[in-house]
């Protein structure tokens, strides 16, 4: 059973403001009475974001386990830093001043991409999914492309962004596509392949280092694994799980099968926006045909293939009851548009954090 491991991005808030609060450092710095300080928390882009990381899991359920345990000691740490966490793709409030991390790399990237690297305040969740060596984890990587829509779907977090509605059921995935090496790439057929790609990205200068190759699914570069990149940070766990067993099934279905006939990028870039505009309540591309459908029949479709997979890992049920849940409930981005119509746009960031990390 292929082992997982799960990033998330998160949001440091003001629950009185909504706003982001600069305080990613003071969450980091230990607390010598209580001596909670977590190696597997990092800063990110800016001070109103942190990065948490699971350790690898084998079962669904010793991912809840680690998911629920990183999430608490983050939202404990930031309530000692005077912030709450939130689980978002965006931030929901307007806000124009958001506050760079004091590190030299992210200085040169703000540097050199100016008004794009300054309005890159987003959150995603990221899959790794272990693949035993190099041309295996491109085959993978090529693999994977038709498919990713599909996850984008499900997991789609962020409609508002900057105080308004963006019309989007996930605008992070908009926003991130601005970056040079973003999105969906050609199929590169090797390792060898990969690597000239890469080095050749970097040559131009468009690409500061191999950690700005923000592809929609990737060869780790630190890690044995295949890491996908495409979610939206999910608020309820329940989700991550759901998402994080769908990409763990995927590699391992499109690992045994021989390459089918690539998607030209056009279209997948279609399939994504289709995918970022409704979530999982209209219509997506099918996966093999490229034809548009209901997004029902679209997981139909998905489940269908990859039910053996799901069923080596126990995780079939987890799947399906999870892909009921967001077709009958219609995801994180319509919860989201609730609690505004509810209670405003501070309704929406204080459902968030609640739900975030439960009784924290």
């Amino acid at each position: 059973m292929r082992q997982v491991g799960v990033e998330e991005e998160m949001f440091l808030v003001d629950l009185v403001t909504g706003r982001g609060k600069p305080v990613s450092a003071r969450v980091l710095r230990a607390d010598e009475r209580s001596g909670e300080q977590d190696e597997d928390v990092e800063q990110e882009l800016f001070l109103e974001q942190i990065e948490t990381a699971t350790d690898p899991c084998r079962s669904m359920v010793e991912l809840r386990e680690h998911v629920l345990a990183a999430r608490r000691r983050a939202a404990h740490a930031a309530a000692r830093a005077g912030a709450s966490l939130m689980a978002s793709g965006t931030l929901v409030m307007a806000q124009e001043d958001h506050v760079p991390t004091p590190n030299e790399r992210y200085a040169r990237m703000l540097r050199t991409f100016g008004a794009l690297g300054r309005r890159a305040t987003v959150c995603g969740m990221h899959v790794h999914v272990d693949v035993e060596g190099d041309d295996a984890r491109v085959r993978v990587v090529d693999a994977l492309r038709p498919w990713l829509p599909l996850l984008i779907a499900l997991s789609a977090n962020s409609p508002f962004d900057r105080g308004e509605d963006t019309g989007h059921a996930s605008w992070r995935g908009i926003v991130w596509d601005r970056w040079p090496a973003a999105g969906p790439g050609e199929a590169f057929g090797s390792a060898a392949g990969y690597r000239a790609t890469i080095d050749a990205l970097i040559s131009t200068g468009a690409v500061l280092d191999e950690g700005m190759v923000y592809l929609d699914a990737r060869p780790s570069a630190s890690f044995p694994t295949v890491e996908v990149r495409v979610a939206d940070v999910c608020t309820d766990i329940d989700d991550v799980l759901l998402v994080t067993a769908l990409t763990r099934a995927l590699v391992d279905t499109v690992a045994a099968e021989r390459p089918g006939s690539p998607w030209r990028v056009e279209m997948l870039r279609a399939a994504r926006w289709l995918a970022r505009h409704d979530g999982p309540t209209g219509r997506l591309l099918h996966p093999l045909t490229a034809e548009p459908i209901p997004a029902t029949d679209a997981f139909a479709v998905l489940v269908d293939y990859v039910t053996p997979a799901l069923t080596r890992t126990g995780d079939a049920d987890l799947v399906r009851a999870g892909i009921d849940r967001l077709l009958r409930t219609g995801g994180g981005a319509v919860r989201q548009r609730g609690a505004a119509g509810r209670d405003g746009l501070i309704g929406v960031v204080r459902d968030l954090v609640a739900r975030t990390a439960p009784s924290a």
